[in-house]
């Protein structure tokens, strides 16, 4: 087992496995890494049900296949098993949503000397956003 951090629509930290490239997850915890439960009628979240036609393709004995489980809700999904982490995008259709409003989601971030900042207190102003990582 190794803890693996989840990003999905918020920030989770999860046992899973790791077996031939491909992150598992325990079912029991899938409503709190991603807010679906895999049924019987598929993957659900409330009333609403994704229907899935091979429920076996998601699983790997016992466990959830991250990837799998993010390929069946159409959500884009990156594993890094070395790193221990997996981004899972938002659906298609906020994903659109977000890009016709042309308005970014609040998010808090730190600054160079640690300070965090919250995108609201630059309302009104031009921002610039830089990212970059080291691999």
């Amino acid at each position: 087992m190794t803890q693996f951090t989840v990003i999905a629509e918020d920030v989770r930290v999860f046992d899973a496995t790791v077996r031939d490239g491909r992150m598992l997850l325990r079912s029991g915890d899938l409503p709190s890494a991603l807010g679906w439960e895999l049924k019987p009628e598929g993957l659900c979240r409330g009333d609403v049900c994704v229907p899935v036609r091979d429920v076996e393709s998601l699983r790997v004995e016992d466990r959830l296949d991250l990837a799998a489980v993010a390929g069946a809700l159409r959500r884009p999904v990156v594993v890094d098993n070395d790193a221990g982490i997996a981004a899972v995008a938002l659906p298609a259709e906020e994903r659109a949503r977000a890009l016709d409003a042309l308005e970014a989601p609040q998010f808090t971030l730190p600054d160079l000397d640690g300070r965090v900042h919250d995108l609201a207190e630059w309302h009104g102003r031009k921002k610039l956003l830089l990212a970059f990582a080291t691999w």
